[in-house]
C-alpha cells in the first residue's frame, strides 16, 4: 500500500496523466480547428469528435464555424447627385477557410471584423456613388445590396472569410438636410394640390355653363311650345266664335251685348250717361221679335230692364 503512495510514483502518474490529457482534444460541431506544430499549421480539417496531438509540440486553435453577424454603425455616403445619406447596414459572414483565416488574421475575430468593416464601407461608397437618391430608396435596393455583397465577398476571400449576405436596414437623410427636403416636398405637394384644385374649379365652371345653356334651351323650347299652343287655342277659339256668328248672327250680337251689360253693371255704384236710343241699349228697347204676345212701353221697359241688369 505504501509502495503505491510513494512520492515518485505519484509524480510519474501525474506526469503521465498530464501528457495524456495534453494529447487529446475535442472538436465541437459548431467549431473549426487547426493543429499547429511548432507554430506551423500541420492540419486544418477536422471532423467533430475526439482527436490526438503531440503534447508540448502541437497545439490546437478553434474557430466558430457558424454564421456570424456584423452590425455596422450608420455611416454617411454620397450619392451620384452629391447628396449625403446615412446608411445603416449589417453583414452575415462565416469562416470558409480556417487555414487562410489563421494566417491572414492570426485567427482573431476582431481583426476579421475590422477588415470586413473596411471592405463594406468602401463597397457602400462605390455603390451609392453610382446611384441617385431616388434609385437608392426605390426597388433597386435589392440589386444594390447584391452588388455590395459581391464586392465585399471578393475582397474577403483572401482572408478565408465568406460573406453570406449584406443588408441595408435603412437609408436616411442627415438631420440638417431633412428639414429642407420636407419643406421642398411640402411645396411640391402644395403645388400639386393647387393644380388639382384649379382643374376642379375649371371643370365646375364648365358643368355650370353647360347646365345654364341646357336650362336656357329648355326654357326657350318650353316658351316656344307654349306660344304655339296658345296660338292654336286662340285660333280655335276664333274659329268657334266665327262658326257661332255665322250660324246665328243676331243671337251672337245679343250674347255679346249681354256680356257687355254684365261687365258694365257689375258694381251698383257705376254711373253711365247715355241716350236711350243709343246702340248700347239696343236690346233694352221693345222689339216685336222678343216673345210672342208681349210688348212693353218703351220708357218703362227700358228703365225696368236696366234696373234688373243692375241687380
Amino acid at each position: 500500500m505504501n509502495r503505491y503512495l510513494n512520492p515518485v510514483t505519484m509524480i510519474v502518474a501525474a506526469v503521465a496523466l498530464l501528457i495524456l490529457s495534453g494529447s487529446v482534444f475535442t472538436v465541437k460541431e459548431t467549431e473549426k480547428a487547426i493543429k499547429l506544430r511548432l507554430g506551423q499549421i500541420n492540419r486544418s480539417s477536422y471532423e467533430p469528435g475526439l482527436h490526438f496531438k503531440i503534447p508540448f509540440v502541437e497545439s490546437v486553435k478553434r474557430f466558430d464555424k457558424r454564421i456570424l453577424t456584423l452590425d455596422m454603425r450608420p455611416q454617411g455616403v454620397l450619392t451620384s447627385e452629391q447628396k449625403t445619406v446615412i446608411v445603416d447596414s449589417f453583414v452575415k459572414w462565416r469562416i470558409a477557410d480556417s487555414e487562410t483565416y489563421y494566417t491572414s488574421l492570426s485567427g482573431i475575430e476582431s481583426n476579421a471584423i475590422n477588415r470586413i468593416s473596411d471592405f463594406l464601407r468602401d463597397a457602400l461608397r462605390n455603390a451609392f456613388g453610382n446611384q441617385t437618391l431616388r434609385q437608392v430608396v426605390s426597388e433597386n435596393r435589392t440589386a444594390l445590396m447584391s452588388d455590395i455583397q459581391q464586392a465585399v465577398n471578393a475582397q474577403s476571400e483572401s482572408l478565408g472569410v465568406e460573406i453570406v449576405d449584406v443588408r441595408i436596414k435603412q437609408v436616411e437623410l442627415p438631420e440638417n438636410v431633412q428639414d429642407s427636403v420636407y419643406q421642398r416636398m411640402e411645396k411640391e405637394r402644395a403645388a400639386i394640390a393647387r393644380e388639382i384644385r384649379s382643374e376642379g374649379e375649371e371643370t365646375a365652371k364648365i358643368i355650370v355653363a353647360n347646365a345654364d345653356r341646357q336650362r336656357a334651351e329648355i326654357l326657350a323650347s318650353a316658351y316656344s311650345t307654349a306660344e304655339q299652343t296658345r296660338g292654336e287655342g286662340d285660333a280655335k277659339s276664333a274659329q268657334v266664335y266665327a262658326d257661332a256668328y255665322s250660324s246665328d248672327a243676331e243671337f251672337y250680337n245679343m250674347y255679346r251685348s249681354l256680356q257687355a251689360y254684365r261687365s258694365a253693371f257689375r258694381s251698383g255704384n257705376d254711373v253711365m250717361m247715355l241716350t236711350p236710343d243709343s246702340d248700347f241699349f239696343k236690346y233694352f228697347n221693345a222689339s216685336p221679335s222678343i216673345g210672342e204676345g208681349g210688348s212693353a212701353p218703351g220708357g218703362s221697359s227700358s228703365a225696368d230692364t236696366s234696373s234688373g241688369l243692375g241687380q
